[in-house]
């Protein structure tokens, strides 16, 4: 299976970011990656950007729908956040969009530190399988799967994405 490039996919997210924002003052923006591709995608973009602001991270482990039949992930990293986001500009960033039931919970997390004015959605890849309404407003690219075929972001340095499918081993 042909996988995309992340660093071109990176740098296409970097430019949609830039002119979304463009009228936005970045002194004012917050970006949070989500554990653990999400931080790798969240730190080049906050670098990219020059944001004055510190690059924040977010552990949705306690937030997942799935939480109680699928246990507590046994790398739980906590989440490092202001401790208020009350009118905040938050650039919400993660690796892969697929059902949208991570966003949802990292939505969910950021609500308990405050009522942003704004929460804006940049995502590496979508694969567009939504179960929730939940779309990205800026994303590097797309990819159908079929049946049990997911994507991983695999890194920091280099970021590449690895195929897997639930049915059986990479």
């Amino acid at each position: 299976m042909d996988l995309p490039d992340a660093p071109a996919l990176l740098d296409k997210l970097i430019d949609q970011t830039r002119t979304l924002l463009a009228e936005e003052p970045t002194e004012a923006l917050i970006v949070v990656g989500i554990h653990t591709g999400g931080l790798w995608v969240a730190e080049k973009l906050h670098q990219a950007l020059k944001c004055p602001q510190p690059l924040y991270s977010l552990d949705i482990s306690f937030y997942r729908d799935d939480y109680h039949s699928r246990g507590l992930n046994p790398k739980i990293r906590g989440s490092q956040l202001p401790n208020d986001l009350d009118n905040a500009t938050v650039l919400l960033v993660d690796d892969v969009i697929m059902s949208g039931r991570t966003l949802r919970a990292a939505i969910n997390e950021l609500f308990d530190y405050g009522r942003p004015s704004r929460i804006r959605l940049a995502t590496l890849l979508d694969l567009g399988r939504r179960e929730l309404p939940i779309q990205p407003d800026l994303t590097g690219g797309r990819l159908h799967l079929e049946g049990q075929d997911r994507v991983k972001l695999q890194g920091p340095s280099p970021l590449r994405f690895e195929w897997q499918n639930l049915n059986r081993a990479t």
